[in-house]
Protein backbone atom coordinates (compact mmCIF):
# COMPACT_ATOMS: atom_id res chain seq x y z
CA UNK A 1 0.00 0.00 0.00
CA UNK A 2 2.98 2.28 0.83
CA UNK A 3 4.87 2.08 -2.58
CA UNK A 4 1.13 2.30 -4.20
CA UNK A 5 1.16 5.50 -2.08
CA UNK A 6 3.96 7.22 -3.02
CA UNK A 7 3.71 5.86 -6.69
CA UNK A 8 0.61 9.10 -6.80
CA UNK A 9 3.60 11.81 -5.53
CA UNK A 10 6.02 10.33 -8.32
CA UNK A 11 3.97 11.89 -10.91
CA UNK A 12 2.75 15.27 -11.96
CA UNK A 13 -0.79 14.01 -12.02
CA UNK A 14 -1.30 14.08 -8.38
CA UNK A 15 -0.12 17.43 -7.47
CA UNK A 16 -2.25 18.62 -10.63
CA UNK A 17 -5.39 16.78 -9.04
CA UNK A 18 -4.82 18.38 -5.77
CA UNK A 19 -4.40 21.60 -6.84
CA UNK A 20 -7.87 21.40 -9.25
CA UNK A 21 -9.69 19.57 -6.28
CA UNK A 22 -7.92 22.75 -3.95
CA UNK A 23 -9.01 25.28 -6.38
CA UNK A 24 -12.95 23.63 -6.76
CA UNK A 25 -13.39 23.68 -3.07
CA UNK A 26 -12.54 27.14 -2.85
CA UNK A 27 -14.32 28.27 -5.86
CA UNK A 28 -17.72 26.56 -4.80
CA UNK A 29 -17.41 27.79 -1.16
CA UNK A 30 -16.72 31.35 -1.91
CA UNK A 31 -17.96 32.07 -5.38
CA UNK A 32 -21.51 30.09 -5.63
CA UNK A 33 -22.15 29.60 -1.62
CA UNK A 34 -20.74 33.09 -1.00
CA UNK A 35 -19.32 32.58 2.21
CA UNK A 36 -18.49 35.67 2.63
CA UNK A 37 -21.52 36.98 2.50
CA UNK A 38 -23.55 34.72 4.42
CA UNK A 39 -21.89 36.30 7.63
CA UNK A 40 -21.27 33.14 9.51
CA UNK A 41 -18.54 31.25 10.42
CA UNK A 42 -20.27 28.18 8.96
CA UNK A 43 -18.28 25.29 6.50
CA UNK A 44 -21.40 23.62 5.73
CA UNK A 45 -21.37 25.60 1.97
CA UNK A 46 -17.92 24.02 2.15
CA UNK A 47 -18.72 20.44 2.82
CA UNK A 48 -22.75 20.47 1.19
CA UNK A 49 -20.42 20.77 -2.34
CA UNK A 50 -18.46 17.68 -1.87
CA UNK A 51 -20.82 14.56 -3.11
CA UNK A 52 -20.66 17.02 -6.09
CA UNK A 53 -17.23 17.59 -6.59
CA UNK A 54 -16.00 13.78 -5.33
CA UNK A 55 -18.35 12.45 -8.14
CA UNK A 56 -15.83 13.70 -10.88
CA UNK A 57 -12.66 13.85 -8.90
CA UNK A 58 -12.82 10.41 -6.90
CA UNK A 59 -13.60 9.11 -10.24
CA UNK A 60 -10.83 10.17 -12.12
CA UNK A 61 -8.65 9.19 -9.42
CA UNK A 62 -10.04 5.31 -9.85
CA UNK A 63 -10.78 5.06 -13.46
CA UNK A 64 -6.64 4.23 -13.63
CA UNK A 65 -6.26 1.91 -10.50
CA UNK A 66 -7.18 -1.73 -12.60
CA UNK A 67 -7.40 0.04 -16.11
CA UNK A 68 -3.73 0.99 -16.13
CA UNK A 69 -2.70 -2.11 -15.45
CA UNK A 70 -4.85 -4.26 -17.77
CA UNK A 71 -3.83 -1.45 -20.37
CA UNK A 72 0.00 -1.80 -20.03
CA UNK A 73 -0.27 -5.73 -19.36
CA UNK A 74 1.19 -5.80 -16.24
CA UNK A 75 -1.89 -6.85 -14.05
CA UNK A 76 -0.70 -10.20 -14.84
CA UNK A 77 2.70 -9.31 -13.38
CA UNK A 78 1.53 -8.26 -10.13
CA UNK A 79 -0.61 -11.19 -9.73
CA UNK A 80 2.23 -13.50 -10.05
CA UNK A 81 3.82 -11.54 -6.79
CA UNK A 82 3.88 -13.28 -3.75
CA UNK A 83 0.02 -11.54 -2.63
CA UNK A 84 -3.37 -12.54 -3.08
CA UNK A 85 -6.32 -10.80 -5.53
CA UNK A 86 -7.80 -9.59 -2.00
CA UNK A 87 -4.39 -8.18 -0.74
CA UNK A 88 -3.54 -6.51 -4.14
CA UNK A 89 -7.30 -4.94 -4.17
CA UNK A 90 -7.14 -3.92 -0.63
CA UNK A 91 -3.73 -2.32 -1.10
CA UNK A 92 -4.85 0.10 -4.17
CA UNK A 93 -7.88 0.54 -2.53
CA UNK A 94 -6.50 2.29 0.35
CA UNK A 95 -3.76 3.75 -0.87
CA UNK A 96 -6.16 5.76 -3.19
CA UNK A 97 -8.25 6.79 -0.23
CA UNK A 98 -5.38 7.57 1.70
CA UNK A 99 -4.38 10.11 -1.21
CA UNK A 100 -7.77 11.40 -1.06
CA UNK A 101 -7.40 12.09 2.77
CA UNK A 102 -4.29 13.97 2.05
CA UNK A 103 -5.97 16.35 -0.45
CA UNK A 104 -8.80 16.85 2.22
CA UNK A 105 -6.35 17.73 4.95
CA UNK A 106 -5.35 20.57 2.63
CA UNK A 107 -8.16 22.42 3.15
CA UNK A 108 -7.48 22.84 7.08
CA UNK A 109 -7.28 26.79 5.31
CA UNK A 110 -10.70 26.86 5.32
CA UNK A 111 -11.07 26.04 8.91
CA UNK A 112 -8.80 28.26 9.76
CA UNK A 113 -10.36 30.98 7.54
CA UNK A 114 -13.89 30.00 9.44
CA UNK A 115 -12.17 30.20 12.64
CA UNK A 116 -10.78 33.77 11.90
CA UNK A 117 -13.90 34.89 11.54
CA UNK A 118 -16.01 33.53 14.11
CA UNK A 119 -16.62 30.66 15.92
CA UNK A 120 -17.26 27.37 14.06
CA UNK A 121 -19.12 24.03 15.64
CA UNK A 122 -15.33 22.43 15.62
CA UNK A 123 -17.61 19.12 16.49
CA UNK A 124 -19.42 19.43 13.49
CA UNK A 125 -16.86 20.48 11.05
CA UNK A 126 -15.13 17.14 12.42
CA UNK A 127 -18.26 15.03 11.47
CA UNK A 128 -18.40 16.50 8.46
CA UNK A 129 -14.57 15.61 7.58
CA UNK A 130 -15.53 12.17 8.57
CA UNK A 131 -18.48 11.90 6.95
CA UNK A 132 -16.59 13.43 3.37
CA UNK A 133 -13.91 10.49 4.09
CA UNK A 134 -16.85 7.92 4.08
CA UNK A 135 -18.17 9.93 0.85
CA UNK A 136 -14.87 9.36 -0.67
CA UNK A 137 -14.39 5.71 0.09
CA UNK A 138 -17.87 5.26 -1.45
CA UNK A 139 -16.93 6.86 -4.55
CA UNK A 140 -13.36 4.93 -5.18
CA UNK A 141 -14.91 1.47 -4.35
CA UNK A 142 -17.22 1.72 -7.07
CA UNK A 143 -15.04 3.42 -9.31
CA UNK A 144 -12.84 0.52 -7.97
CA UNK A 145 -14.93 -1.42 -9.38
CA UNK A 146 -15.62 0.29 -12.83
CA UNK A 147 -11.93 0.09 -13.70
CA UNK A 148 -11.58 -3.40 -12.76
CA UNK A 149 -14.65 -3.93 -16.15
CA UNK A 150 -12.22 -2.19 -18.62
CA UNK A 151 -8.84 -1.06 -19.38
CA UNK A 152 -10.26 1.90 -21.18
CA UNK A 153 -9.57 4.72 -18.50
CA UNK A 154 -12.78 6.94 -20.14
CA UNK A 155 -14.93 4.21 -20.21
CA UNK A 156 -14.24 3.50 -16.55
CA UNK A 157 -14.87 7.06 -15.30
CA UNK A 158 -17.95 7.96 -17.38
CA UNK A 159 -19.45 4.29 -15.86
CA UNK A 160 -18.02 5.03 -12.20
CA UNK A 161 -19.46 8.71 -12.94
CA UNK A 162 -23.42 7.38 -13.93
CA UNK A 163 -22.98 4.97 -10.90
CA UNK A 164 -22.01 7.59 -8.27
CA UNK A 165 -24.86 10.24 -9.63
CA UNK A 166 -27.78 7.33 -9.07
CA UNK A 167 -26.38 7.21 -5.13
CA UNK A 168 -26.74 10.50 -5.20
CA UNK A 169 -29.98 11.37 -7.11
CA UNK A 170 -31.72 8.89 -5.17
CA UNK A 171 -31.67 10.81 -2.04
CA UNK A 172 -31.09 14.54 -3.18
CA UNK A 173 -34.12 16.52 -1.37
CA UNK A 174 -35.12 18.07 -5.51
CA UNK A 175 -35.44 14.62 -6.69
CA UNK A 176 -37.27 13.32 -3.48
CA UNK A 177 -39.75 16.00 -2.74
CA UNK A 178 -40.58 16.14 -7.15
CA UNK A 179 -41.63 11.96 -5.81
CA UNK A 180 -43.60 13.16 -3.15
CA UNK A 181 -47.21 12.69 -3.68
CA UNK A 182 -46.26 10.52 -6.34
CA UNK A 183 -44.71 7.52 -4.92
CA UNK A 184 -45.82 5.99 -1.54
CA UNK A 185 -43.65 7.55 1.37
CA UNK A 186 -42.45 4.10 2.21
CA UNK A 187 -41.02 3.88 -1.37
CA UNK A 188 -39.31 7.05 -1.04
CA UNK A 189 -37.76 6.26 2.21
CA UNK A 190 -36.45 2.90 0.68
CA UNK A 191 -34.97 4.75 -2.31
CA UNK A 192 -33.59 7.56 -0.14
CA UNK A 193 -32.20 5.17 2.16
CA UNK A 194 -29.36 3.69 -0.62
CA UNK A 195 -28.38 7.31 -1.38
CA UNK A 196 -24.64 8.74 -0.35
CA UNK A 197 -26.38 11.98 0.03
CA UNK A 198 -28.55 10.70 2.48
CA UNK A 199 -26.27 9.30 4.75
CA UNK A 200 -23.89 12.20 4.34
CA UNK A 201 -26.20 14.83 5.14
CA UNK A 202 -26.49 14.30 9.38
CA UNK A 203 -22.35 14.01 9.09
CA UNK A 204 -22.53 17.22 7.55
CA UNK A 205 -24.77 18.75 10.58
CA UNK A 206 -22.68 17.19 13.40
CA UNK A 207 -24.47 13.81 13.64
CA UNK A 208 -22.52 10.52 13.88
CA UNK A 209 -24.75 7.63 13.58
CA UNK A 210 -24.13 3.84 13.65
CA UNK A 211 -26.17 3.40 10.30
CA UNK A 212 -24.29 5.87 8.51
CA UNK A 213 -20.94 3.74 9.17
CA UNK A 214 -22.58 0.47 8.53
CA UNK A 215 -23.98 1.68 4.76
CA UNK A 216 -20.92 2.90 3.16
CA UNK A 217 -18.66 0.07 4.99
CA UNK A 218 -20.62 -2.11 3.72
CA UNK A 219 -21.34 -0.19 0.06
CA UNK A 220 -17.51 -0.43 0.04
CA UNK A 221 -17.16 -3.66 0.91
CA UNK A 222 -19.67 -4.86 -1.64
CA UNK A 223 -17.91 -3.14 -4.45
CA UNK A 224 -14.76 -3.89 -3.54
CA UNK A 225 -16.44 -7.68 -3.40
CA UNK A 226 -17.72 -7.24 -7.26
CA UNK A 227 -13.96 -6.01 -8.27
CA UNK A 228 -12.11 -9.29 -7.00
CA UNK A 229 -14.97 -11.08 -8.92
CA UNK A 230 -14.41 -9.63 -12.18
CA UNK A 231 -10.48 -9.62 -11.71
CA UNK A 232 -10.95 -13.19 -10.92
CA UNK A 233 -12.96 -13.92 -14.19
CA UNK A 234 -10.34 -11.65 -16.32
CA UNK A 235 -7.98 -13.81 -14.87
CA UNK A 236 -9.37 -17.32 -15.07
CA UNK A 237 -9.91 -16.47 -18.92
Amino acid sequence: MARELWSYFGSPIAYVFIVIFLLLCGFFTFNISKFYEAGQADLRPFFEWHPWIFLFMVSAVAMRLWADERKSGTMELMLTLPLTLTQAILGKFLAAWMFMGISLVLTFPLVITAMYLGDPDLGAVFTAYVGSMLLAGAYLSIGTMTSAMTRNQVISFVVSVVIGLFFVMAGWPPVTDALAGKLPRLVIELISGFSIMTHYMGMQKGVLDLRDFIYYFSLMSFMLVLTGVILTGRRSS
